[in-house]
């Protein structure tokens, strides 16, 4: 069941006068002979949370890696924040915040080492990082563990760390990749009750996932299969376009079509 916190969706509001933050245009990635991202557009819009959802293979990591700056398009055209994805890339990643399942804290430094490098990389000074550093850890409850080693915490208080470290330069966008994988269903609702507080203070979310029920908490979801978006609309209208039940019915027919099994 969809958690009780969350705010009324994008896609039921009127979103005639909601600005783009992201928008992209025949966006295209080759590698050799190989299209990975094959002529791809879409809008994400100021406050949403956006789904971006595909099988190993379909191309969504190559299509966030060039709306994050870390790779250039073969073809078309991008902005993200406002900048173009090809021309301004490190204006981007001041603009962003990342986080994924594989990689988005060093389990080797305390928990306000961390905190305070990822805001440096960020380009926050640092009388702003010891400010803003001591009113997070009170808001988690984390001011116990400050001078604790990253590795010693529960994977859910990590999670919880990142995604917080991701949005602590207050980014327009932040961009969440599978960041829920491998927690449990408590710790999983936590972290999107962290979600929906961001979106409160105007951060868009951009996020890949797994979980199909997750994808339902999304204001719209896109679904790439091959390289290409073979649906792109809000979770009701999708389910209701497909005569599905549920999300998962929906990705599973849409990934029947699919004809390569590398991303």
């Amino acid at each position: 069941m969809k958690p009780d916190i969350r705010p009324t969706a994008t896609s039921d509001r009127d979103t005639g006068t909601i600005p783009s933050v992201i928008h992209v245009e025949n966006l295209t990635k080759r590698f050799g002979d190989f299209t990975a991202v094959d002529h791809i557009s879409f809008d994400v819009r100021k406050g949403e949370i956006f789904g971006f959802l595909g099988a190993n293979g379909a191309g969504k990591t190559t299509a966030m890696r060039m709306l994050c700056g870390l790779s250039h398009p073969t073809e078309g055209h991008g902005t993200v924040a406002g900048f173009d994805i090809a021309r301004q890339q490190e204006a981007i990643k001041k603009n962003i915040g990342y986080m994924s399942q594989k990689f988005s804290l060093y389990n080797d430094l305390r928990v306000w080492e961390n905190i305070r490098l990822f805001a440096g990389i960020y380009g926050m000074r640092p009388k702003q990082i010891a400010t803003k550093t001591d009113a997070l850890l009170n808001r988690l409850g984390f001011m116990a563990e400050k001078n604790t080693f990253v590795e010693k915490l529960p994977l859910g208080w990590k999670q919880k760390l990142a995604f917080s470290v991701a949005i602590f330069h207050e980014p327009q966008i932040v961009f969440l990749d599978e960041p829920t994988g491998g927690v449990d269903p408590i710790t999983r609702r936590q972290f999107w009750e962290l979600i929906y507080e961001a979106v409160e203070q105007g951060i868009t979310v951009f996020v890949t996932t797994h979980y199909m029920d997750e994808a339902e908490y999304c204001d719209r979801v896109s679904i790439m299969v091959d390289g290409r978006i073979e649906a792109l609309d809000s979770p009701r209208e999708l389910k209701k376009q497909m005569n599905a039940r549920s999300m998962d019915e929906v990705f599973r027919q849409l990934a029947r079509k699919a004809q390569r099994s590398a991303d």
